[in-house]
């Protein structure tokens, strides 16, 4: 069983503390690629949550019959497993958007942040919590990668949503939100420098905020007498 507050200290831990885009800085080659609008931002994000929890609920399975010179080899083979389901279906059943994320999904094999949340955490912990510190490990990424895709559509194009055709069919491009309308659009928001410069700005303001509140706590401390 889980108590109350480890699922609260897990789930602290994956968005704010160790989250994995702002402060691990883990997987920044698809976090930077594919986050040009919130819809892809949103797919992977998923996608790669999904991997992780299944992955680290296995992992932790069987982390006592593996031994621990092969568990690399062992680690990666189960999570090459889920991912090639995950791209599967994909492909099966919302193959535009497949089309689009393109070496993304399958790189989600590669990607460091499933391997080093399941050999630092699910390989010595229960399933259980195991799956619940990925899901909040892949919600965390997940948040960061829309915070950015709206970031960088918004900057490159004017628009939030585009794309959702992509997923919903023709019919939902009536919810793609024009915020800028008749905006010319901004090409290197959209570009992989836009994505580092984005990143940055989110990566400054999270410190900025840590600071803030680490300064808060030290004059919330009362001055001996």
């Amino acid at each position: 069983m889980m108590t109350m507050n480890e699922f609260r200290s897990l789930f602290h831990n994956g968005l704010v503390k160790q989250n994995t885009g702002l402060v691990q800085l883990l997987g920044l080659c698809p976090l930077l690629a594919i986050s040009n609008n919130v819809i892809n931002a949103l797919s992977l994000g998923l996608a790669t949550m999904l991997v992780m929890a299944a992955s680290s609920g296995a992992v932790s399975g069987v982390r006592h019959f593996v031994p621990h010179e092969i568990r690399i080899p062992v680690f990666v083979l189960i999570i090459a497993a889920l991912v090639t389901v995950v791209d599967l279906l994909m492909n099966a059943y919302i193959h535009p958007l497949y089309l689009v994320l393109g070496i993304f999904i399958p790189l989600i094999t590669t990607n460091c942040i499933v391997l080093a949340r399941v050999d630092a955490f699910a390989a010595k912990n229960r399933p259980l919590h195991s799956v619940v510190d990925a899901i909040a490990m892949g919600l965390g990424l997940t948040l960061v990668l829309i915070v950015l895709g709206g970031m960088r559509e918004l900057a490159g194009q004017g628009t939030l949503l585009s794309g959702i055709d992509l997923v919903f069919g023709a019919d939902a491009k009536q919810f793609v939100l024009h915020v800028l309308p008749n905006y010319q659009g901004f090409l290197l928001a959209i570009l992989p420098p836009g994505a580092f410069i984005a990143l940055g700005l989110l990566i400054a303001a999270n410190n900025w905020n840590k600071a803030r509140a680490e300064q808060r706590a030290r004059t919330a401390i009362p001055v001996p007498a």
